[in-house]
C-alpha cells in the first residue's frame, strides 16, 4: 500500500509527514497555484528540497510547456534535481512524445490526466511507472469512476503490466477501500481525505478512554 499527500501547502506536508504513512508528495502546476509557488525550476528545486528535509521518500513534479520540446527540457531539469523526483506529464500527443524521451533517459515518468480507460495501455506502453487516473473527475463527468478504475488495473493485469495506477482526485476514503479490494494499491489524497482517515469518531472516543484510565491508574491512592 501507498499513500502521498497530493498538495504542494508546506504547512500540510508538516501536519501530516511525520505521522509515518505517506511515501510522498505529488504535485502539478494547478496545486502549485494554489499555494503560491511559482512554476519555475528555481521555486521546485527549494519545494523540493523541503520535503526531502521532512524526510519524504518521493516527490513527483509535472513538466510543464506546450510543444514536445518544452515538455522534455523543463521534465529533464526537473528530474536532475534528485532521483527521488518522478516527472509527470500529460498524457497528450505531445506529452507521450516527450515522456517517451525521458523514459530512453532512464527518467522515472508518471503519465498524468488519465479519463479514458485505453490511456492506461498507451501510458504501460510508453514505459511509465505510474499513470494517473483522475477518480473524481471521471465520476463528475457522468461515468463511474470507481468501475473505471477497477477495468483499468484489470486491462494492466491483462497484459501483465506492473505499471502502478496512482489514483488521484479522491473524494472519500470509502474510494479507496472500494479500489483496494480491485488491486489498486497507490493513492494521492489531499488534506481533506487524510483529516478523514484519522477523524474516526469510536476510535478517538476509545483513545479518550483509555487516557482516562491511565489518569486515574497514575492517581496516588489513599
Amino acid at each position: 500500500m501507498h499513500l502521498f499527500l497530493d498538495t504542494a501547502d508546506q504547512s500540510q506536508w508538516h501536519r501530516w509527514l511525520p505521522l509515518g504513512v505517506f511515501d510522498g508528495i505529488t504535485t502539478n502546476p494547478t496545486l502549485l497555484e494554489r499555494s503560491q509557488v511559482p512554476c519555475t525550476l528555481e521555486s521546485l528545486k527549494s519545494l523540493a528540497q523541503s520535503g526531502f528535509d521532512l524526510g519524504v521518500q518521493e516527490i513527483q513534479m509535472q513538466t510543464w510547456g506546450r510543444e514536445p520540446e518544452t515538455l522534455y527540457k523543463n521534465g529533464h531539469a526537473l528530474a536532475k534535481i534528485s532521483d527521488r523526483i518522478v516527472v509527470k506529464v500529460p498524457i497528450t500527443q505531445a506529452g507521450c512524445t516527450a515522456a517517451a524521451r525521458l523514459i530512453v533517459d532512464g527518467i522515472r515518468v508518471t503519465m498524468t490526466g488519465v479519463y479514458a480507460r485505453h490511456q492506461v495501455l498507451l501510458a504501460t506502453s510508453l514505459g511509465a511507472e505510474y499513470a494517473a487516473p483522475y477518480l473524481g473527475r471521471i465520476t463528475d463527468s457522468g461515468r463511474n469512476g470507481r468501475d473505471d478504475l477497477a477495468q483499468m488495473q484489470q486491462a494492466l493485469d491483462g497484459v501483465g503490466s506492473d505499471m502502478k495506477l496512482l489514483v488521484a482526485s479522491i473524494r472519500a476514503v470509502e474510494d479507496i477501500v472500494f479500489l483496494a479490494r480491485q488491486g489498486l494499491d497507490t493513492f494521492t489524497v489531499g488534506d481533506a481525505i487524510a483529516t478523514q482517515l484519522f477523524d474516526v469518531d469510536a476510535t478517538l472516543q476509545a483513545a479518550e478512554t483509555f487516557e482516562k484510565a491511565a489518569d486515574q491508574m497514575r492517581q496516588p491512592r489513599a
